[in-house]
């Protein structure tokens, strides 16, 4: 299994909040910014926490009312 590298849109003043909060789950995932200006971050996720990290993300959204977007990048074209 590989490591699951989601990229995201939050508002800047929360992605120390969320970095925190993720990487306070041990070994679970890694959070790093990937464009400040533009509120950009890829959680790496450790294979098998894909689920746990789905949910913290939805508990994060629903309870927390932090705006999180997915941003889906497109496949890479076949050589």
């Amino acid at each position: 299994m590989e490591t699951l590298k989601i990229l995201y849109r939050i508002p800047s003043q929360y992605i120390a909040y969320l970095k925190t909060t993720i990487e306070s789950y041990d070994g679970m995932a890694v959070v790093t910014t990937v464009d400040p200006q533009a509120a950009l971050v890829e959680l790496k996720v450790s294979p098998g926490c894909e689920t746990l990290i789905h949910e913290l993300l939805d508990h994060l959204t629903v309870y927390e009312n932090i705006p999180l977007t997915r941003i889906v990048r497109p496949r890479a074209e076949p050589a």
